[in-house]
């Protein structure tokens, strides 16, 4: 479905993206960095928006640049935000789907139902310049899938969303998936994308640094030096009991019920832990990583190929 090749991209003196390669399936996807990472000028990149400097990028087979007959298979809700003009989302939906090549009638219709699998079609006469931030980006994934796309495309598909929306929003890419179609799905934020069970791609500074599923990219998580806070109903026997492990760095009470670990490897404590419980009869009632984050998660890959961290990483 993507192909890229040693692809990069520069801006004058600042990289874009920098000696990318990889190669996508049908699947669902998420593109996940922090802001500025280069998530938006890879997209660009796989759409044709923009040419690569380096390298070469394939879109079902082809180049995307000049090819814009390619783009009729792709939906793509983008990060910006539009001025809109005094048109409803009726209006804006209809006229984007006929420029794929549908008549009045025919993009009429598909919008109509793509506002509706949005929660938009009771509001979808009014004029845009009157809707809220978040009845806005509802329209905009609704204009990305009304052409029934076989690869949907979403920059920051979130923003401006109440919890409803974001629960709804959600609910609508799960059965997008769910029906065999495939999804890319960019956010800076974690959860959001992990909520559709993607595969992982985690880029930074331009880079791609790793990819793989949720569970492979927790792994590179609990492999590396973090901190757990334990609750317990006894911290000092719990406290003798993991002294001895060699990953510990630092081992100090918090309270009461809890201890605060500082260990090169997360996972190695929490392998004992059932052994504490058993052997021990000491009764875990709480176990926080005080580094679940997405954050965290690419501080610990620039370690990793800084090589300040030795670990393996999936992908």
């Amino acid at each position: 479905m993507i192909e890229l090749n040693g692809v990069s991209k520069l801006y004058k003196t600042v990289i874009g993206v920098n000696d990318i390669s990889l190669s996508l399936g049908s699947g669902v996807y998420g593109l996940l960095g922090p802001n500025g990472s280069g998530k938006t000028t890879l997209i660009n990149l796989i759409l044709g928006q923009i040419k690569p400097t380096l390298g070469t990028v394939r879109l079902f087979g082809k180049n995307p640049w000049r090819r814009s007959y390619l783009l009729r298979r792709v939906g793509l809700c983008p990060a910006l935000e539009f001025s809109y003009p005094r048109i409803s989302s009726l209006q804006w939906v209809t006229y984007l789907v006929r420029m794929h090549g549908f008549t009045q009638y025919d993009a009429t219709q598909k919008a109509i139902e793509a506002l509706k699998q949005v929660r938009l079609d009771h509001v979808m006469h009014r004029p845009m310049t009157e809707c809220s931030l978040g009845m806005r980006q509802r329209a905009k994934i609704a204009q990305a899938i009304a052409h029934d796309p076989e690869l949907l495309i979403l920059d920051e598909p979130f923003n401006g969303l109440d919890p409803v929306g974001r629960f709804e929003m959600t609910a609508l890419l799960k059965q997008w998936a769910a029906d065999g179609r495939s999804l890319i799905l960019a956010s800076h934020i974690l959860h959001e994308v992990e909520a559709v069970d993607p595969s992982f791609l985690l880029i930074s500074g331009g880079r791609l640094m790793a990819s793989g599923s949720p569970a492979e990219m927790r792994r590179i998580l609990a492999d590396s030096p973090d901190t757990l806070s334990i609750r317990t109903n006894d911290p000092s026997r719990l406290a003798a009991y993991l002294a001895k492990d060699a990953a510990i760095k630092n081992l100090k009470f918090s309270g009461r019920d809890a201890i605060e670990i500082e260990t090169l490897s997360a996972s190695s404590v929490l392998r004992q832990l059932p052994a504490a419980a058993t052997e021990a009869g000491i009764e875990i009632l709480e176990v926080i990583s005080s580094d679940e984050s997405l954050k965290t998660l690419f501080s610990t890959l620039m370690k990793i190929h800084r090589g300040e961290i030795e670990t393996r990483v999936s992908g």
